[in-house]
């Protein structure tokens, strides 16, 4: 006989149903069931109840298309789930792309995708939203999607179905899914979500007439893109144009900032899993946006300006955050969170803080030279937790090429700190297949690693240092988004010449992304409407799960990019012209055109820029643009904040930073 779980909600099944029964008995049949029962501390149980004809309740199921241990520490779903949950109108509840295994059970049994709060049927939600963060999930999206008895193309759902929603850095360039989602949001979703929720709630007070009519309407929200309202024009393998075709639609869309994090106070209530996840521990955003202005950093150039949180109300989250959950370590998350205004004091303030108890604080993105012994000797008072730099390229004038103007110096002090503190271990971040590198700036990387491990010699036996590489993939609304991406095949040579030179360096060790894997995003990220028949073509031949190794197939992609008839080299390889119409050009990050290219043409000419919150204003057009101008809790900048100068190690002379004049941008 077998053993049947309790509803792990406890209690009958609300009016719209628990797949509950259907569902535990497939349970004992795979991997990590704990990822499927929901019941975590601090998730929401939605009251559906409230519904009523003249003013119905809009049913959002946030999901993440990818496994329960990767979408549940994700801040934006959590933020944007707890702020739905508090509004009257609205309810809303999680899903996570169900592993192999479980799916297979799925659809032998006819079990559609379903919540993780109350296990409710995905297509009884009005909305599916989708956070997008990484393109190689794309096909997984299209997975949840059907899972849900869902169409997977958008032009084939009718009025009952729930509307498709996608968000997430991936949605600057929606394109290649424009065919499958319904709508996207652009930027901060704090206030969208309540604007959607209004105009779909009236839509369902009317009586759910013409698909159509809602999508119009929604056309009117400030930083949503509807793609239905447009057509993309092509000549010949050209793309020419991207054009509304609704009266409601903008020619440019705009995406949405929120001025004030402090308004924003989320997540209240942050959920601790039953089982392990990825970045398990208390997780508190101290500041968005970015402008140190790194020309490969696609979160950099889109969340501008920069917005930081009161240090109070930083104390005060974790505190509170640390008192709910029980977590004894805290994140500060942010693009740059040694950049945060007084960011020593904040951090000795939560170790110094009794409430807090005996807590590590971690600062999961770490500048070089923002990184010093007052900040280490900070940390290092609560349990240490690993440290991770990104000097991004391994040599000063391929700094310069991409504006991360961290010198040589300014690494070996980071690590001379640190080490002095007590860490033995680091791990050092670097791209590979960047403009104009050459092998000198590859086998720089090893250089750097290697002295950093003599470094620690001077402190501790056997110190080491992790070289992590990646393949460097061209994404919109960058300065080198007209870059052409190195081959695989350049990019596998480039990893070998590299392995080759750690192994002579006892100490160093290295890991490196699948250059197959970089090229398959470079396909996802990059291409036009065209892509459509691709991505479903991929993942109807079952690739899903294209982010992890064990599941990745390049003869997938490359199979699919054939049958359609589309070229690599013309979508991945090649360079962009500076007049050319790219397909995410009616999509508005806050950035002018003209700055990017500058900021491409600067790259080449080796000319670095210095961080714009303590420099005159470069009229990238993001705080003109929108009215919001960098919000900072003080005025002197951060250690390294200046950017001043560059250390040439090979000399031992300061090189000072090339200013480039900016471009007259009109508004």
């Amino acid at each position: 006989m077998t053993a049947h779980l309790a509803d792990p909600r406890g209690g009958p099944p609300d009016a719209g149903g628990s797949l509950w029964d259907r569902l535990e008995p497939l349970l004992h049949r795979v991997q990590k069931p704990a990822r499927y029962i929901g019941c975590e501390d601090g998730a929401a149980t939605p009251d559906w109840s409230a519904a009523g004809p003249t003013s119905p309740i809009v049913a959002w199921l946030m999901t993440y298309p990818d496994t329960y241990e990767i979408g549940l520490p994700n801040q934006g779903l959590q933020i944007l789930y707890e702020i739905l949950n508090e509004r009257p109108d609205a309810v809303a509840e999680r899903s996570y792309a169900p592993w192999i295994d479980l799916e297979a059970e799925m659809r032998a049994t006819g079990v559609p995708l379903f919540s993780v709060d109350t296990h409710r049927d995905a297509g009884t939600f009005d909305l599916l939203a989708f956070n997008l963060s990484a393109e190689l999930t794309y096909t997984n999206l299209l997975n949840c999607i059907d899972l849900a008895g869902v169409p997977v193309r958008a032009a084939d759902r009718r009025a009952h179905h729930p509307l498709v929603v996608i968000g997430g850095h991936c949605a600057y360039n929606p394109e290649p899914v424009a065919a499958f989602v319904d709508l996207v949001v652009l930027g901060d979703g704090e206030e969208t979500v309540g604007d959607i929720t209004r105009i779909v709630s009236d839509w369902k007070a009317s009586g759910r007439g013409d698909r159509e009519e809602v999508l119009r309407a929604l056309c009117a929200v400030p930083g949503v893109y509807v793609p239905a309202g447009y057509e993309a024009h092509y000549d010949g393998q050209d793309l020419v144009a991207v054009e509304p075709i609704w009266p409601e639609a903008p020619e440019v869309v705009e995406k949405r900032s929120i001025a004030d994090l402090a308004d924003w106070p989320y997540p209240r209530s942050q959920l601790v899993p039953l089982t392990e996840v990825v970045h398990d521990r208390l997780n508190v955003e101290v500041f968005r946006g970015c402008t140190r202005g790194c020309r490969f950093c696609q979160a950099g150039m889109v969340t501008r300006p920069v917005r930081e949180r009161p240090a109070e109300q930083v104390r005060s989250m974790v505190a509170g955050g640390l008192r709910r959950t029980g977590y004894d370590e805290v994140a500060l998350t942010s693009l740059s969170t040694a950049d945060f205004s007084g960011i020593g004091d904040v951090v000795g303030g939560i170790i110094d803080d009794e409430a807090c108890g005996r807590v590590s604080v971690s600062l999961p993105s770490l500048r070089v030279d923002a990184f010093g012994v007052d900040i280490a000797s900070q940390l290092q008072r609560g349990r240490r937790t690993g440290l991770t730099f990104a000097p991004e390229a391994g040599t000063w004038r391929m700094r310069q090429v991409i504006n991360k103007l961290i010198r040589e110096q300014d690494l070996y002090d980071a690590v001379e700190s640190a080490y002095s503190q007590g860490w033995r271990r680091m791990k050092l971040y670097f791209l590979t297949g960047l403009p104009t590198e050459t092998d000198e700036d590859t086998l720089g990387i090893a250089e750097l690693a290697a002295n950093c491990v003599e470094i620690g010699k001077r402190h501790h036996k056997g110190p080491s240092v992790t070289v992590s590489l990646g393949g460097f993939v061209p994404k919109a609304h960058t300065p080198f988004q007209w870059f052409g991406q190195n081959t695989q095949v350049e990019l596998q040579r480039k990893v070998h010449l590299l392995r080759d030179a750690v192994r002579r360096h006892h100490g160093v060790q290295m890991k490196w992304h699948d250059p197959r894997a970089t090229l398959a995003e470079g396909i996802a990220s990059r291409g036009d409407r065209r892509l459509a028949p691709v991505i479903e073509e991929v993942w109807r031949r079952g690739g899903t799960f294209q982010e992890w190794s064990e599941c990745f197939r390049i003869d997938l992609w490359e199979e699919a990019m054939a049958a359609h008839g589309l070229d690599i080299e013309w979508y991945v390889y090649r360079h962009r012209r500076e007049d050319e119409v790219l397909p995410w050009d009616h999509i508005s990050a806050g950035l002018h055109k003209d700055f990017l290219w500058q900021e491409w043409t600067d790259a080449l000419a080796e000319v670095g820029l210095p961080d714009c919150r303590w420099t005159p204003c470069y009229d990238c057009g993001a705080c003109t643009g929108y009215g919001i101008e960098h919000v900072v809790a003080s005025a002197t900048p951060p250690a390294g904040g200046s950017q001043g100068t560059g250390q040439d190690l090979s000399t031992g002379g300061a090189v000072p930073v090339s200013l480039s004049p900016r471009p007259t941008v009109s508004a």
